[in-house]
């Protein structure tokens, strides 16, 4: 046994095997916190802290904020191994019923939105997990593995279709998870041992390390870190998303998860993860400016009028959101008529806002290619 915990021997004979039954956090003995972890630690709040300022000021903000976070669900599904492309997502022609992957991602989205709701009522607890995992798996891949509910058996960690003596990593048998879950619940809402960072990326690996749903867990547990520095007051809107540093470096996020499992290294994780937390923020204060600079811009290069209802405007607004647009869909979700949506798109060609994708005579679709190409990096 080391200071993370310790492997339990379940069943007897050829059925046996060893599952991990993780340490109650925060770590006994404590963190080591050496002048490497407070020098990553200042600059991950100073980063956050910038990032929070700047989207308090950005124009649009609720449309950035959608768009931002169907691009986290992408990277965080894809580190799950769904294979779509930030287009496939949002393109206005695509079935997400028939393209798997794409569910995937909306129903992310939509327990993403659900979730930092739900935070208004209930704090980040055993409850809110099952709630959003509800969210995440229903109607999609995994519907069949308990939607809402932690597990009632044994699962493991490997290679597809690996067997349990195959597996890399075997969490905690349904017994030591119920009593993991309980410690971890307390421990995201009671004391104050560490910097909220260093609390956050306990609490990450913790959990992914307690594995409690048959499916779903990544996702779940990158969600839980959003959520935790929402709650913490360390960002007012949801607009930092560490998947794509985790993504771009997935084999050492997993390689440094096991290796405190292995020798008890908290330490080392947590310099990663707050390596993680600075990328995340100054990659998002990149795209904030970015795509603020692309507004203005483009803005100012709007048709001038003085009537009350400016249909180029309105439609220039929906593009913000909805980058990807078809005529007959824009003109439904806007309540106005399929000929004046036209118009309006046709003045936004214009303006080289919009470009057709399309050459076809119906169902034409026209892209915000500048602000797709700001928000496809790293996808």
């Amino acid at each position: 046994m080391n200071r993370s915990g310790e492997w339990i021997k379940n069943l007897s004979g050829d059925l046996s095997y060893k599952s991990f039954r993780p340490s109650p956090l925060p770590p006994d003995p404590a963190l080591n916190i050496d002048s490497d972890v407070v020098k990553n630690l200042v600059e991950a709040n100073r980063n956050l802290a910038r990032l929070d300022t700047a989207a308090k000021h950005i124009p649009n903000a609720e449309l950035f904020i959608s768009m931002y976070v169907r691009k986290e669900a992408l990277i965080s599904s894809q580190i799950e191994g769904t294979q779509c492309t930030l287009d496939d997502v949002l393109d206005p022609q695509i079935d997400s019923n028939t393209n798997l992957d794409v569910g995937d991602v909306i129903n992310y989205v939509r327990a993403c939105t659900y979730a930092i709701k739900r935070l208004d009522m209930l704090p980040l607890c055993n409850r809110l997990l099952r709630e959003i995992h509800r969210e995440l798996l229903q109607g999609v891949r995994g519907k069949e593995k308990n939607p809402g509910e932690f597990r009632r058996s044994q699962n493991w960690i490997g290679a597809a279709n690996c067997t349990l003596k195959e597996a890399r990593y075997i969490p905690p048998n349904v017994e030591d998870m119920q009593s993991a879950l309980a410690d971890l619940e307390r421990y995201m809402n009671e004391g104050d041992d560490y910097d909220p960072l260093i609390r956050i990326a306990l609490i990450h690996y913790q959990f992914e390390t307690i594995h409690p749903f048959l499916d779903g867990n990544g996702r779940v547990g990158r969600l839980m870190i959003l959520l935790y520095l929402m709650q913490q007051g360390y960002i007012s809107k949801p607009i930092i998303y560490i998947s794509y540093f985790l993504k771009k470096n997935q084999i050492e996020y997993y390689d440094r998860m096991s290796e405190i499992r292995r020798t008890g290294n908290y330490e080392q994780w947590i310099g990663f993860f707050l390596e993680a937390v600075s990328a995340a923020a100054k990659d998002s204060l990149e795209t904030v400016e970015k795509l603020s600079e692309l507004h203005e811009r483009n803005v100012a290069l709007l048709p001038i009028t003085n009537r009350k209802n400016d249909n180029v405007r309105r439609v220039f607004d929906y593009v913000e959101q909805y980058p990807i647009v078809e005529i007959k869909k824009t003109a439904s979700d806007l309540g106005v008529s399929f000929n004046t949506i036209s118009t309006a798109v046709n003045k936004l060609m214009q303006a080289g806002i919009l470009t057709e994708k399309t050459n076809a005579a119906r169902n034409r679709v026209f892209v915000y290619e500048e602000y797709l190409n700001i928000l496809r990096k790293d996808t």
